[in-house]
């Protein structure tokens, strides 16, 4: 799915609209890296809360060389007990060296849990706490909330606990349809976006 612009040059991959690379997968000298810092296609990159400063100085200067702006997206993970604490540093480490960054929130991964039925499960309530954390943080140090990344689904599943009916551990088997990671339901999905609309205008 790597093809080369047939007009301009260079390579793009065609297989997705946005490629990113996992946080246990972004090694320098690893596949993932290599490959993408070979393509133009805007690229991503999950940043988790045991983050080494120097590794990720390394890996957007080898992803970003012309620190192109758009170019690269640093997807933090780091959850609600801990991104008070990680995100301001990595964010004015990031401003100081003047790099391009656009910075996304990636809520769910890291407010993952195990329930005594032994569903994997998020809470909605850790889910918009690192939300609402992330985007104050951002305001604090003068840089830009660019975007949010939420695994969520149209269709009325229990997966996610919390929210407005306020699906309980005993409940997720219910409907627990996903084969991998608890998405939020269609009704949890629009509650967050209101949240993050009233965030905003206020």
């Amino acid at each position: 799915m790597t093809r080369e612009d047939s007009t301009k040059g260079g390579w793009y991959d065609c297989s997705a609209h946005m490629l990113w690379i996992g946080e246990r997968t972004r090694q320098l000298d690893g596949a993932h890296v290599e490959f993408l810092r070979g393509v133009l296609n805007p690229i991503g990159v999950k940043i988790g809360p045991d983050y080494d400063l120097d590794n990720v100085k390394r890996l957007i200067e080898a992803l970003n060389p012309d620190n192109e702006a758009g170019r690269l997206t640093l997807i933090t993970r780091l959850g609600m007990n801990k991104i008070d604490k990680v995100l301001p540093p990595l964010l004015r480490a990031v401003k100081k060296e003047g790099y391009n960054i656009v910075w996304s929130c990636d809520p769910m991964h890291a407010n993952t849990y195990t329930a005594e039925s032994g569903h994997k499960s998020r809470n909605f309530n850790d889910i918009l706490s690192e939300i609402s954390c992330f985007f104050e943080i951002h305001w604090a140090e003068g840089t830009i909330p660019g975007g949010i990344h939420l695994e969520m689904t149209g269709e009325n599943v229990t997966e996610c606990t919390g929210g407005a009916r306020n699906i309980i551990d005993s409940e997720l088997a219910n409907n627990y349809l996903t084969t991998c990671d608890p998405r939020l339901n269609a009704e949890q999905s629009l509650e967050v976006a209101f949240q993050i609309a009233e965030m905003i205008r206020s």
